[in-house]
């Protein structure tokens, strides 16, 4: 026995229903149509806050999960275009991790955290 309605006609009325289904993921990086499973990426740092955020402020940095080709550069163009850093020493995978830069404006670094050196951050 079937759980869904397929299609066909229900008391006499005609209800057409189309089989094939959209399942366009687009990457975040290029905007293309991603096919097959997509590399999700989420921004998030190692120690959780003590609080929640206020909903009266606004999210410093959108955790994801954000979705890619599997190809580097395209997490790389999406970060540049966010105007992030990325760590020399880090490698893009599923979890990165947000450091703040120090300079009169707040800037965000983005890390695998894999690493015990010093982080090198170049713009992404």
């Amino acid at each position: 026995m079937t759980n869904g309605f397929r299609g066909g006609s229900i008391m006499g009325i005609r209800i057409p229903t189309r089989f094939d289904e959209n399942v366009a993921t687009r990457c975040a990086g290029c905007g293309e149509i991603i096919g097959g499973i997509p590399f999700r990426v989420s921004v998030m740092d190692i120690a959780p806050t003590e609080l929640p955020p206020s909903w009266a402020r606004t999210a410093k940095l959108n955790p994801g999960p954000h979705q890619f080709h599997a190809d580097p550069e395209h997490f790389r163009a999406w970060a540049r275009r966010r105007g992030y850093y990325f760590c020399r020493l880090s490698d893009v995978r599923e979890i990165m991790r947000p450091v703040p830069m120090p300079g009169e404006n707040l800037r965000w670094g983005l890390c695998d955290g894999m690493h015990r050196e010093a982080h090198e951050f170049v713009p992404a």
